[in-house]
């Protein structure tokens, strides 16, 4: 029943994907979360390594699309100024939003990697829609209300997962 929430890959942050794996994968695109995946959650700009991230997929020809629950101005202000497709208010997990980022990159399912700090949104979403995911380690250990309250049940979901040797 847990194995759902299992990503297929763990990272400490965004910044270890590069482009040279992706193609390495025959990875052409990615939707990635935003909070808490590329910035903190109350950080409103991308920090210069990030920029720099987003440039070198970019030149790689990697295909980015943000996708967040957060409110259509939270995810605009951070993405156009980064000049990045956006899906705001996207209610991960659910497969909408995940359809719409794929559609919008052109490109077919095993071609794109699913991005995400958290396993009741990203990584069940991304896994439920049959994306390859990848688990990031949170920007910071503060969280907005409503993730407080997944990060409390994700816990038990790892504790679980642990005693059963799947992560």
């Amino acid at each position: 029943m847990f194995n759902i929430f299992i990503p297929d890959r763990h990272a400490n942050n965004i910044l270890e994907i590069t482009p040279e794996d992706l193609e390495k994968e025959n990875v052409k695109g990615i939707i990635t979360d935003l909070d808490n995946t590329l910035v903190a959650w109350d950080e409103p700009n991308a920090p210069e390594e990030i920029i720099e991230w987003f440039k070198r997929m970019g030149d790689a020809g990697i295909e980015i699309v943000i996708t967040s629950n957060n409110n259509e101005n939270r995810v605009k202000l951070f993405s156009e100024p980064l000049d990045k497709s956006f899906i705001h208010s996207a209610r991960k997990p659910l497969a909408r939003a995940f359809q719409k980022a794929r559609k919008d990159m052109g490109l077919k399912k095993e071609e794109i990697i699913v991005v995400g700090d958290q396993l009741l949104t990203d990584v069940l979403g991304g896994n439920l829609a049959g994306y390859y995911t990848v688990l990031v380690t949170p920007i910071v250990d503060s969280d907005g209300f409503w993730t407080k309250i997944n990060r409390r049940i994700e816990k038990v979901i790892m504790k679980n997962l642990e005693h059963k040797g799947k992560i």
